[in-house]
């Protein structure tokens, strides 16, 4: 489906909400409706909105980790590993 066939006015959506429901589903799609000319709602599988929420928690994740490491805030891997064994060890005895 061409993505000019999924901008819907909301009269559209009201008068065929069966049928947009049926096809988000099965093609997984989303449909943008507009309401006096203008973008206002997405609808939207609910499991494809899942997926873009976890990459978007993935992408944050990824750049506080560069925040992080652009500022210094970073341990060395070799030793933050020998930190691990030294407390391993003292757990030990």
């Amino acid at each position: 489906m061409k993505l000019s066939e999924q901008v819907k006015p909301i009269s559209y959506l009201k008068n065929n909400t069966s049928k947009v429901f049926k096809e988000v589903r099965e093609k997984r799609e989303p449909y943008f409706i507009t309401q006096n000319g203008e973008a206002k709602v997405v609808v939207q599988d609910i499991r494809d909105y899942e997926k873009t929420q976890e990459t978007l928690a993935l992408l944050k994740i990824l750049a506080h980790g560069e925040k992080q490491f652009a500022e210094g805030k970073y341990v060395d891997a070799d030793v933050a590993f020998s930190q691990l064994r030294e407390e391993l060890e003292q757990d030990e005895s």
